[in-house]
């Protein structure tokens, strides 16, 4: 992958040491590993990322924090991979993995109006919790697993095509 397109797209190292809620994590954001963009962290920082986004707590960007600092990944890449759920995508996303859930419980999925209120979240969450939570940490697995080696694959990709311009430029200046 290349490092100016992650570079350009990821927060800077400054922003995320002095943002409110990863004050918390005090002199470990120092670290260098969690600045350095290499296939190992990039790669852990998308599996990170991508299984975080599918918590459906707020402050997903505190786990994706605390998950790059103990798993040695790039800070800025697993914090920016959270903000593929947000208040649009995720009714969408959640809405799947319930469904997945229910198929996977045998259970026909129900119908149901989301309410953002503690009447909902008390009474109508009991309906639809396990196969909820069964169909979301299943998805969160498997998607961040598959980030994790696609990260890899589009990596070496990457590195295929930069030496074969190398060779292909040796080879024209020997002839």
């Amino acid at each position: 992958m290349p490092r100016k397109f992650l570079k350009k797209w990821t927060p800077s190292p400054a922003s995320l040491k002095e943002h409110k809620h990863l004050r918390f994590l005090g002199t470990a954001l120092h670290a260098e590993y969690l600045w350095q963009l290499n296939r190992t962290t990039v790669a852990r920082a998308c599996a990170i990322g991508i299984f975080c986004m599918w918590i459906p707590v707020p402050f997903q960007t505190v786990l994706a924090a605390m998950g790059a600092v103990l798993f040695r990944a790039n800070l800025p890449v697993s914090v920016a991979l959270v903000f593929i759920t947000n208040p649009v995508t995720m009714p969408p996303m959640f809405y799947f993995t319930y469904k997945i859930g229910a198929l996977l419980m045998g259970v026909p999925p129900q119908g149901f109006h989301f309410e953002l209120s503690m009447d909902w979240l008390t009474n109508g969450m009991l309906q639809i919790w396990k196969p909820f939570v069964l169909g979301t940490s299943l998805t969160a697995v498997v998607t961040s697993l598959l980030a994790y080696y696609v990260a890899q694959l589009l990596w070496n990709l990457h590195l295929l095509k930069r030496i074969r311009g190398v060779r292909k430029i040796r080879a024209e200046r020997e002839q």
